[in-house]
């Protein structure tokens, strides 16, 4: 049998009731690990996770506001007594706020709510999990945290100014963490995609590759960082944006 790269392994996974971070559960699951799947809608990453245990996989699910740092730890508590170690943590949470408030204006014009929920959500959140995480991590010398950034944080956005500066500091986050985690055998990187076919209006969204990522394509990516094969590497940040960010496109 082919052996399987996460055997055993545990994963807290945030935004898991949906979209890529519930595929990135289920594959983690199916390579042999076990996951704490956490999201703020807590009947849909309850079913998703029994879903999964269903079909005799080791997954749970905790409803947390990334916002709430006693939520955030709570889903930190919950993977050591019910796993007893923590060795990925894949922060997929977030969104533009603009859309997920459903505010569609210049951002000189927002509500400062919209402001905060998508600092919050987008760059505290990350940070709440990777503080909650990472001193055990440090105490087991292993570990990996996956940051999920995206083109927007590289290249900006005039229509989500607050989801793009909180993405462009997820990848100053990933590189100071980096630097803290290396000594003890923590690694920690970022992903950041271009449009992914999560929702239909994401096949809009101009590549050189004329074409929207399935999300599979960058579930494929984040697993390979988070597993052994990538233990070389720490501290980057990678594009997968089908070429957008090499420039030109309008």
């Amino acid at each position: 049998m082919e052996k399987m790269k996460y055997k055993n392994k545990v994963a807290i996974i945030t935004g898991a009731a949906s979209g890529m971070g519930q595929l990135a559960a289920q594959n983690f699951v199916e390579e042999g690990g076990r996951v704490v799947m956490t999201d703020v809608n807590k009947e849909a990453v309850t079913a998703a996770a029994e879903t999964l245990a269903s079909k005799n996989y080791h997954a749970v699910g905790v409803q947390a506001d990334v916002r709430v740092y006693a939520e955030v730890k709570q889903v930190a508590d919950v993977a050591m007594e019910k796993f007893g170690r923590i060795d990925v943590l894949m922060n997929f949470a977030g969104g533009a706020e603009t859309r997920m408030m459903n505010c569609h204006k210049p951002f000189y014009e927002l509500p400062v709510e919209v402001v905060d929920w998508g600092l919050d959500v987008n760059l505290k959140g990350t940070v709440y999990f990777c503080h909650a995480v990472m001193g055990q991590m440090i105490k087991q010398e292993s570990g990996v945290i996956l940051n999920l950034g995206s083109v927007s944080g590289v290249e900006g956005s005039a229509g989500a100014v607050n989801y793009s500066a909180a993405k462009s500091g997820i990848i100053g986050l990933t590189k100071a963490l980096a630097h803290t985690g290396a000594p003890h055998k923590v690694r920690v990187c970022c992903v950041s995609p271009g449009p992914v076919l999560t929702r239909p209006g994401m096949a809009n969204m101009k590549t050189r590759l004329g074409r929207a990522a399935d999300p599979q394509e960058v579930i494929d990516l984040i697993l390979f960082l988070c597993s052994d094969q990538a233990g070389f590497i720490t501290g980057t940040n990678y594009l997968i944006d089908g070429g957008r960010n090499c420039g030109g496109m309008e």
